[in-house]
């Protein structure tokens, strides 16, 4: 019998936005009709999604989820870079973390080009627009 995956995608600060902030760089889609895309491409898994702006919600979530999904994408935007906190939840909890960011951080400013989350991650996905959540999500399938 196939058991199905359930997969989280979290969102960080920010990411409430898409479709209405910086286009040029986050494109014109929200996150919410992108979401319906992969649920009904992938509806053999389990696709659960949170979104917050605040740093200790999204702990939280990683510690309320990390020991029993079999996957998570994670794009913490603006606290990939300044983030122990999280770096921290991620290197202490059990299931994968793929780290994903829509935009190429390492064409944007210096500050972006750190990531403190990565060293804890399985992988990390960038510069793909909105299509890195999906190459996120194919990684737990191989």
């Amino acid at each position: 019998m196939f058991e199905t995956m359930n997969i989280h995608i979290i969102n960080g600060p920010n990411l409430n936005l898409l479709g209405v902030r910086e286009k040029s760089v986050y494109g014109n889609s929200d996150f919410e009709s992108y979401l319906a895309l992969l649920k009904e491409k992938y509806s053999i898994l389990e696709i659960s999604y949170f979104q917050s702006n605040v740093e200790g919600e999204i702990i939280n979530k990683l510690h309320e989820i990390g020991f029993s999904a079999d996957g998570i994408i994670l794009n913490a935007g603006g606290y990939t870079h300044t983030s122990v906190a999280i770096a921290d939840a991620i290197a202490a909890i059990q299931s994968p973390v793929v780290e994903v960011h829509i935009s190429n951080v390492y064409a944007r400013e210096e500050f972006r080009h750190t990531s403190l989350m990565a060293k804890n991650c399985k992988g990390v996905i960038a510069g793909f627009g909105l299509d890195s959540y999906r190459l996120a999500l194919e990684s737990f399938l191989v």
